[in-house]
């Protein structure tokens, strides 16, 4: 949700918020069904979506075409990659942002900002694209389209080239943006779904090489004092952790409950 046209604002995603996030909640919304229609436009068939912030339940259902099918809910065991199957031929990405640390990204962070600091597989620091993408790559499925802001766009493109990037909005530091208006963002990732199904046969799938080494920075030495005690994970620094697996859906699994855990250590003693 960070991603969508307009977003500066925490308040403007925190489902707790009664007055901004209502708002911003349908221009989220308005965003996923522009982009079914642009993929419909260009041949495509069945679509799954898969609501992926916060709460995950976000998505309002009467934005959405009615044959469409949705995975609504959390604590789902592959996040924002669930659902995901050899069936699918492609897979969009709406409203991303920054990698946690991206310098003029609207509310970067990767997965959480309480607990993290930075989040590296095979030494490279990931965005939540780079590590949901790596996720549908298990199952051969490229990600061919991803909308946000131009930070986000950018760093996606440098390592999946072949991906159409509709860039909604301008971040000026982290909390303010130069953004398109709704309508004309809606219009432009209508026309870049479009032209993202016409490519899929550029597309490759993104993946990791085994062994995949997970590393993780917690903002504090107590979250890895936590997460230090889940087997497979090694201490590495005074707030830093090392996970590695052959499979990256073990590895995956193990980031997920490794953030969840690590926040939990924040809980007052």
């Amino acid at each position: 949700m960070e991603g969508t046209a307009a977003v500066c604002a925490w308040t403007q995603v925190d489902p707790a918020n009664t007055t901004e996030y209502p708002y911003y909640r349908r221009l989220m919304s308005q965003e996923v069904r522009a982009a079914i229609d642009g993929a419909r436009e260009a041949g495509a068939g069945d679509v799954l979506v898969n609501d992926s912030h916060s709460s995950m339940r976000n998505v309002l259902w009467d934005e959405l075409p009615h044959d469409v099918r949705m995975i609504y809910g959390n604590r789902k065991p592959f996040s924002m990659a669930e659902g995901i199957d050899g069936s699918f031929d492609a897979a969009f990405f709406t409203g991303y942002h920054g990698a946690v640390g991206t310098q003029d990204a609207t509310l970067d962070h990767t997965y959480t900002s309480e607990t993290l600091r930075e989040t590296r597989v095979n030494g490279h620091a990931c965005s939540e694209a780079m590590l949901n993408a790596a996720m549908l790559g298990l199952s051969g499925v490229p990600v061919v389209l991803i909308t946000g802001d131009r930070a986000c766009i950018d760093q996606t493109k440098a390592v999946m080239p072949w991906i159409t990037g509709v860039v909604v909005k301008d971040s000026i530091g982290r909390f303010s943006t130069n953004s398109l208006s709704p309508a004309r963002a809606r219009e432009l990732i209508r026309a870049g779904a479009k032209t993202a199904i016409g490519r899929i046969a550029e597309a490759k799938p993104f993946t990791f090489e085994p062994p995949v080494a997970l590393d993780l920075d917690f903002v504090w030495t107590h979250n890895a004092d936590f997460v230090e005690l889940m087997p497979g994970f090694e201490r590495t620094g005074p707030r830093s952790v090392r996970f590695v697996h052959d499979d990256y859906r073990v590895v995956f699994k193990a980031y997920i409950a490794a953030f969840r855990l690590g926040a939990a250590a924040n809980a007052p003693v």
